[in-house]
């Protein structure tokens, strides 16, 4: 808790004088001082002391901490009302005619209604929900503990208490207030859980120790038998710490309830309500309060009981409907599908036939590449919103799974056009710097199709036949203007990196990268050296060694084929590559000098691939070499400038994709 310094040494104060004030107290109750007038106005005073301790703390808890500050302020102020009663009940103690009721009685009753609001206040902020459950639990609870100490303790209080008509029922409004607040107290435990949470168990511990104390006083005053000053009024005071005490303590969070506890709570209260209804109902002896408490408890645990199976059958009903929808979407997933196949087709026939559309998206990985997961996240929800519109009354719609969408529809008069349109139609989004469409396969039932299974591969071919024929993607025309570009420029440079690409995607197979891995150093070693473009030709084709300023050139070449590569969304990810592809496995590389894993395993394989090229082509400063030195130079230089791995695996696709070449490979 964050308390400023000097509430900080007020608060060590106020706690130096409580603990001056509980030394005195026991030290007077061990060793005993004066005359007995003087020893009662001693152990009222220092009750008073600790009683006004007590509040005190509960009010500065609420001036130092904005959390919870209502709450703590209402119980300090009803502590510091039952001190007020005290320090006046002391000053009319030598009154034996005082009136009823007396200021002492107003001031301390006025303890209840506060505590009542300090609980309820608690309980809104420390409890994270207000399920109905947690109030019939504690509900439950409250009412078998009131009906428990109305059955031990009432009947003996008012039989006890004598007096006039007032005096009785004030002396009565101390056990019903008493029992109103512990009941409250059970009932805001099991709003909060049932959680062993130290402020509920020193708050609840404080206040029944209060109710005790107060039933003690009662009989023991009405019998003639209550000695002022005895070990039973210590319970008090300490009531009143227990409370202080807990207003300091942390909240604590993320509590784990256990099932079985939330259960056995209201069952085992439903069970001690039946037996005391069974044992009035056999012995006639349990007082009228009890009896309506405990039977109302009993009404409770039943209403507990049949909420308990609603909640249930909502929890069943709530799982069946996440297994069968999609959770980004809000669709009907692939499951779902299935099973409505298998109704449709049975319901399917040449008079009323029904349809199925399988959706592709195309340009969706540009997307996602080009501006992230969590947009290309928010792309599949808004287009399976339009396509849940779409299809509106004829059918019902469904995301299989990544990019794939589906449509089961029965098709109006106009047949399966006009809904394939307005489909196709809701699943495209243009924007600056992307397109996405879709591509489709659509299958007839049951003329074409009478399973489910056999229906979706039907659609999964006629779709993909479809994309196969639609026009390249975004990243690959930017590829293609690129390559045309560096064709223009240097023919030469333009074939040597279509044979450095193919040879990359061999490699990458031999690495088992996955499909968007393959592309992506497919692409990045075809333009590898997209960045040569601003490298005057002098230098590209000097024949003798670069100086210093010469390599400072080249070696720029790598970040501006990035940035080229970064004006085109879709390209973005081979970019990265790009940037990498001259570093070096021991960190000597450039333009970041990144070292073994740090750099991307796609710029590894294009560093491999460009070095044999570049070993094996005629270069303006030197010839080539064979294959076979090329490979040794490679295996060489493996573990300085080259990953081992990769250098392994392009020796295996050398060996195997040019035997013919009758060289021998290390």
């Amino acid at each position: 808790m964050d308390v400023s310094p000097r509430l900080r040494a007020g608060l060590r104060t106020l706690g130096a004088v409580t603990g001056l004030a509980l030394l005195a107290y026991v030290a007077h109750e061990a060793f005993g001082l004066g005359s007995p007038g003087l020893d009662d106005l001693f152990q009222g005073w220092v009750y008073c002391a600790l009683t006004g301790s007590a509040g005190a703390a509960c009010v500065a808890r609420s001036v130092a901490l904005e959390e919870e500050r209502a709450a703590w302020l209402v119980m300090g102020i009803g502590l510091l009302a039952w001190t007020a009663g005290e320090i006046a009940w002391n000053l009319s103690i030598v009154d034996p005619d005082r009136s009823y009721p007396a200021v002492s009685d107003v001031l301390q009753l006025g303890f209840y209604p506060a505590s009542y609001t300090a609980l309820l206040l608690l309980a809104r902020s420390r409890t994270d929900t207000f399920r109905s459950s947690l109030w019939l639990d504690g509900a439950v609870a409250a009412l078998t503990v009131a009906a428990l100490i109305a059955t031990l303790a009432f009947d003996p209080i008012v039989e006890a208490t004598s007096g006039g008509t007032v005096q009785v029922a004030i002396n009565l409004a101390y056990p019903v207030g008493d029992l109103l607040l512990v009941g409250l107290v059970v009932a805001v435990f099991g709003l909060n859980g049932w959680r062993p949470d130290p402020v509920w168990l020193l708050l609840g511990g404080g206040l029944a120790l209060t109710a005790v104390a107060d039933g003690l006083y009662l009989v023991q005053s009405a019998e003639g038998t209550y000695i002022r000053g005895g070990l039973g009024d210590l319970a008090w005071p300490a009531s009143a710490l227990l409370v202080a005490v807990a207003a300091w303590q942390p909240a604590r969070k993320k509590i784990t309830i256990h099932d079985w506890l939330v259960i056995a709570v209201p069952v085992g209260c439903g069970l001690v309500a039946v037996q005391l209804l069974v044992y009035d109902h056999f012995e006639r002896s349990v007082n009228v309060a009890a009896v309506s408490l405990a039977a109302w408890a009993l009404v409770l645990a039943l209403a507990r009981m049949a909420l308990a199976f609603l909640e249930n059958q909502r929890t069943i009903s709530q799982s069946r409907a996440e297994a069968r929808t999609d959770s980004l979407t809000g669709l009907r997933n692939r499951r779902s599908l299935l099973a409505d196949l298998e109704v449709q087709l049975a319901l399917a026939s040449l008079a009323s036939p029904r349809a199925l559309l399988l959706f592709d998206l195309d340009g969706f990985k540009e997307y996602n590449d080009a501006f992230g997961h969590p947009a290309g996240d928010g792309l599949l929800a808004r287009l399976a919103a339009r396509l849940a519109d779409a299809v509106g009354p004829y059918g019902e719609a469904y995301r299989l799974g990544g990019d794939e969408f589906c449509v089961l529809v029965s098709p109006a008069r106009d047949g399966i056009d006009p809904i394939l349109a307005t489909c196709s139609a809701a699943l495209n989004e243009r924007g600056e710097g992307f397109e996405v469409t879709s591509s489709f396969g659509v299958v007839v039932l049951p003329e074409e199709a009478n399973t489910p299974t056999l229906a979706l591969q039907l659609a999964d071919r006629r779709m993909y036949a479809r994309k196969g024929g639609r026009r390249m993607s975004a990243g690959r025309q930017s590829r293609d203007v690129l390559l045309r570009t560096l064709s223009e420029r240097r023919p030469d440079l333009h074939l040597r990196l279509r044979d450095i690409g193919e040879l990359a995607l061999a490699v990458g197979r031999e690495l088992h990268m996955g499909p968007e891995g393959l592309d992506e150093v497919a692409r990045a070693a075809e333009l590898h050296d997209v960045g040569k473009i601003a490298v005057p030709d002098a230098i590209l084709d000097k024949p003798g060694a670069l100086d210093p300023v010469e390599w400072s050139f080249m070696r720029r070449h790598p970040l501006i084929g990035e940035r080229i590569l970064l004006a085109a969304p879709a390209l973005r990810p081979v970019a990265r590559l790009v940037r990498s592809s001259h570093e070096r496995w021991d960190g000597e590389g450039y333009p970041d000098g990144l070292r073994g894993d740090e750099i991307p395993l796609g710029a590894r394989v294009v560093a491999v691939c460009d070095a044999f090229d570049a070993m094996t082509s005629e270069r303006p400063y030197r010839g080539s070499v064979t294959e076979a030195n090329a490979i040794e130079e490679l295996s060489r230089c493996a573990g300085t400038q080259f990953d081992p791995m990769v250098v392994e695996a392009f020796c295996r696709v050398i060996a195997r994709e040019r035997p013919a070449h009758g060289e021998v490979f290390l």
